[in-house]
């Protein structure tokens, strides 16, 4: 038997960082979401946001990879939201996405920060956000 413990912080946004993802909104696509990963037994252990982005906390098993569960979440979720006609516009997910390792000690506190969007952002912007996490995590150093 295999023994797994990994946890994966995924966050991603909206394409152009459009604020598509209303409090109703949000609500309706991160079920769907989650009910999605169920099926795909992939176990999201908590999912928030805001207006323009996504976190997702994840425990994966031996044979999910990191590109795999966004491919099964992103690309899903969208054609859901577009067939659906849950927005005005057609609706895309970016490109890009992050993804960062979680010590099992901190488990708890991201998932509070996680669940905590909403107030979070009342402070700080997502793009204030990403400019820190892009600092915090050296994902603009070269040297890593």
């Amino acid at each position: 038997m295999s023994y797994i413990n990994v946890w994966i912080h995924f966050i991603w946004s909206t394409k152009n960082r459009e604020p598509y993802l209303t409090k109703e909104l949000r609500s309706k696509i991160f079920s769907h979401i989650r009910d999605n990963a169920k099926e795909k037994h992939i176990h999201i252990d908590s999912i928030n946001g805001y207006k323009e982005h996504v976190h997702l906390l994840i425990s994966m098993n031996q044979n999910q990879t990191i590109a795999e569960i966004v491919h099964l979440l992103k690309g899903e979720s969208t054609y859901w939201i577009n067939i659906n006609k849950l927005t005005k516009n057609r609706f895309c997910w970016q490109k890009e996405y992050g993804a960062v390792s979680v010590d099992y000690s901190a488990i708890k506190t991201i998932r509070e920060y996680i669940n905590n969007q909403e107030t979070h952002h009342q402070k700080r912007s997502f793009s204030e956000e990403f400019n820190i996490l892009m600092e915090k995590y050296k994902f603009n150093n070269k040297e890593r």
